[in-house]
């Protein structure tokens, strides 16, 4: 019998973290969810059936390297592998013009964004490398924004451009070890962070208009498709978004 496969997800307390982890478990994964406040990653289980037995919540800083190695430390004690890691914990910030962001702004975004990212990449990576059978699968969670800007977003979008070089690095990297790097794009799917801008957001020209916005459960079902293929077979990049988003002729 083919043992349940094992994924880690970042940022799995709200959002498209929570949405992917109840897709996972929908599809017969084990899942380590991982975040900062440990009462939101539990909500995430709510009304989940036989979530007790097929799960683990470790509150995790994926800014903190220590919390970080603590956390594929537990997934190893408890499951011995890592099949997939959902790469999603991340932050948008306060929106400003470039010239007003401070220092400390810019550098919460960096260290949660890419630095979080990729510890938790490298660890995943790490244990992918030394399992038996070797190998497994790690998902970026890019954004629309690692491919064009909104305004006022500059740490957001330079940190969202930098994900996709670390998933070509680590593709690359991985490639002698059966381990596949791929990263989702995703835009406007609803969640709490981009309510607002079904109400209205910012647009290049300067007006305010609201943005359509897709069920966010289209965006767990890329995941779930790309987690899901043999480790000979990436999805290297993959864009989701609301059909009518102003993402095709930004800016």
């Amino acid at each position: 019998m083919t043992p349940q496969p094992v994924a880690v997800v970042t940022g799995a307390g709200s959002g498209i973290g929570r949405a992917v982890t109840r897709a996972l478990l929908g599809a017969g994964y084990r899942v380590v969810l991982a975040g900062r406040r440990e009462s939101a990653l539990r909500e995430t289980l709510a009304d989940v059936p036989a979530a007790r037995e097929t799960t683990l919540v470790v509150p995790t800083d994926v800014t903190d390297p220590r919390a970080v190695r603590s956390l594929f430390a537990r997934v190893a004690d408890a499951y011995g592998r890592v099949d997939l890691l959902f790469n999603n914990a991340g932050v948008f910030g306060a929106p400003a013009p470039l010239d007003e962001v401070s220092i400390d702004e810019w550098r919460t975004a960096v260290d949660t964004n890419l630095t979080g990212s990729f510890l938790c990449a490298q660890e995943a990576f790490r244990a992918m490398k030394a399992q038996n059978p070797q190998g497994g699968r790690i998902i970026n969670n890019g954004s629309i924004s690692a491919h064009v800007p909104r305004p006022h977003a500059v740490a957001y979008t330079a940190t969202k451009h930098a994900i996709t070089g670390l998933t070509k690095a680590t593709s690359l990297d991985g490639r002698a070890f059966s381990i596949a790097c791929g990263q989702i794009d995703i835009g406007n799917a609803s969640t709490e962070l981009v309510a607002r801008i079904g109400e209205g957001a910012l647009q290049a020209d300067g007006s305010v208009r609201p943005e359509p916005l897709m069920d966010v459960r289209h965006a767990a079902d890329a995941v779930l498709y790309m987690a899901g293929l043999p480790l000979d077979a990436n999805v290297q990049f993959l864009t989701v978004m609301a059909t009518n988003m102003p993402f095709i002729g930004r800016g």
